[in-house]
């Protein structure tokens, strides 16, 4: 058994020697690069499920499971100094756009050394630094923001973007309607992406809406639309980028519904199965895993080993236990903390009665 195991990697080290460029215009490193943040995405937050099991991170938790490929497919193709804005199913966005998996741990632990410093949580991921504008709890919050930004690089005559990122459930809001009639009257450059699990909570998509093609939600305000695989790593990053060039060139915002499925609850409180959908739907729909289906294409074309991925995992394994380790002991926040930073600047007069900023030092 181990000669053949030997022969099989020789074949495959043979293989590798001969193969092509890359994939879908992609060279080697690139599609490696899109591969390990899927992989360090799905890794974080399966610690980030084993880190609440046993109450070190407590609140409200939405893990990614499922979705990584959505993310790492549309935030590949920005720039550093381009924009997004999110909900709260915000950790694996939060990596990619640039945040270290420290500062992520340490905050959904609560703790000084996160982004946030521990009074954000889970749900609320936050750093101008990389020009991620939050985690919103409130749903379809962030669409707004999202909007205002769009405005501001107008105003200021910029050629950044800002992606948008929200469930299917925010498009039944009112802001949702609201932000895509300016964006598209004034034309912004804003990518408002549905990442469409078909779950809001616990309510499949096709209960909730008369119209089941989100896409043709745009027709409504004369925008330029599409529907993407949310489960398929380059088929994000195409659409994505198409939408990209436009807002960069003109000014022109996208609607973009992602079609993907979330392995995992709503949340941590919610069952994976047994409520609102079956353990064989579940069951079935991880067939197309889209780190696997990734994994098994780059193989296919003879652009990832065994081994390249065994370090790739490990390498892996070893970012996100450290960012545990800085969280434990990582201090927890004082008391007065809970008063500072309740203002950008604190005024002479308005301050509310209750805001204690007499206990914080100035």
């Amino acid at each position: 058994m181990a000669e053949a195991k030997a022969a099989a990697k020789s074949r495959g080290t043979e293989r590798h020697q001969g193969a092509g460029e890359g994939l879908a215009g992609l060279g080697r490193e690139e599609l490696h690069r899109l591969l390990y943040e899927m992989l360090r995405g799905r890794r974080f937050e399966e610690k980030t499920a084993e880190a609440y099991a046993i109450g070190k991170i407590g609140g409200f938790c939405h893990l990614y499971i499922g979705q990584e490929a959505l993310a790492v497919g549309a935030i590949s193709v920005l720039r550093p100094d381009d924009y997004v804005v999110s909900a709260y199913r915000e950790h694996v966005q939060a990596l990619v756009k640039g945040m270290s998996a420290r500062e992520i741990m340490a905050e959904l632990y609560g703790k000084v050394d996160g982004c946030a410093k521990g009074k954000g949580g889970s749900m609320h991921l936050f750093s101008a630094k990389h020009n991620f504008m939050g985690g919103w709890g409130i749903v379809g919050g962030q669409i707004p923001t999202a909007t205002g930004i769009g405005w501001a690089i107008k105003y200021r005559g910029e050629d950044r973007v800002c992606v948008c990122f929200m469930g299917e459930a925010a498009v039944n809001q009112g802001a949702f309607h609201e932000s895509l009639n300016m964006a598209a009257l004034w034309k912004l450059p804003v990518i408002y992406i549905v990442e469409n699990n078909r779950f809001g909570m616990g309510t499949a998509w096709e209960r909730a809406s008369s119209l089941y093609d989100i896409s043709q939600k745009a027709c409504a305000y004369a925008m330029p639309s599409r529907v993407a695989d949310g489960m398929d790593v380059l088929a994000m990053r195409e659409a994505v980028q198409e939408a990209v060039d436009r807002a960069r060139t003109e000014s022109m915002p996208t609607l973009i519904e992602a079609r993907a499925y979330r392995f995992m609850g709503h949340s941590m409180s919610d069952p994976v199965h047994g409520v609102y959908r079956t353990k064989e739907e579940v069951e079935e729909a991880k067939q197309k895993d889209p780190i696997r289906i990734f994994i098994d294409r780059l193989r296919e074309h003879n652009l990832l080993t065994d081994e390249e991925l065994d370090a790739m995992d490990a390498r892996i394994a070893e970012e996100v236990q450290d960012s545990m380790d800085f969280a434990d002991r990582s201090p927890d926040p004082e008391p007065e903390e809970l008063y500072r930073d309740v203002y950008a600047q604190v005024p002479e007069r308005g301050r509310l009665f209750f805001d204690r900023m007499d206990r914080v030092e100035r």
